[in-house]
């Protein structure tokens, strides 16, 4: 590379070179596609190339068709929660639980620069290095998911590797869904979840 020369890669727009532009590849995006609606998530391979991964993994095999968004967390349903949030969580379907992949690692926010912010779609887990197939959405910013966040005990926060760009309306009915505590009575089925591109 020749000094002077800045290289600058934007994930879903063009890439840069030298005060040039050039179309870059399009986005990666996956729609996940309930009876309420469709959501249309834009992942981040770039900052997130593990995460991003182990999910498509999960999306091309066909783990989501028949899965479920199960769990809604509201500012009325976490009275015992210091740290409140606000997410839908969804994962594979159930009958397919026991085929589901090793834990990944985490990618903590510290490393991948990404932000819980409204609509992130980002992995859920109990301990560091637990994620699987289950997943969140945000509603409204959720820094306290972040590392150093203190929603969960460990401070590690929680592996973000995308975003809602259309179907954000679809989220939001769905974390406003009557709930047995946090718990979606019923659970939203999730039909299918495919590439988009």
């Amino acid at each position: 590379m020749k000094p002077g020369i800045i290289i600058v890669a934007l994930v879903s727009t063009v890439f840069c070179v030298g005060g040039g532009s050039y179309a870059a590849d399009p986005p990666l995006q996956v729609r996940v596609v309930t009876p309420m609606g469709a959501i249309t998530l834009e992942l981040d391979p770039i900052n997130a190339p593990v995460t991003t991964t182990n999910f498509l993994r999960y999306v091309d095999e066909g783990f989501y068709t028949g899965g479920r968004f199960f769990r809604t967390v509201t500012d009325d349903n976490q009275p015992f929660d210091t740290v409140k949030i606000e997410v839908i969580q969804g994962g594979a379907n159930p009958a397919r639980a026991g085929d589901a992949y090793p834990p990944i690692a985490l990618e903590r926010t510290s490393d991948t620069g990404l932000r819980h912010l409204d609509g992130t779609v980002s992995m859920a887990r109990s301990e560091p290095d637990t994620a699987t197939d289950s997943f969140f959405i945000c509603v409204g910013d959720q820094p306290e998911l972040d590392h150093g966040g203190s929603r969960n005990p460990d401070g590690q926060g929680f592996a973000a590797f995308g975003h809602v760009v259309d179907g954000i309306d679809v989220v939001r009915a769905i974390n406003a869904l009557p709930a047995a505590g946090q718990s979606l009575e019923p659970p939203v089925l999730i039909e299918k979840v495919f590439r988009v591109n």
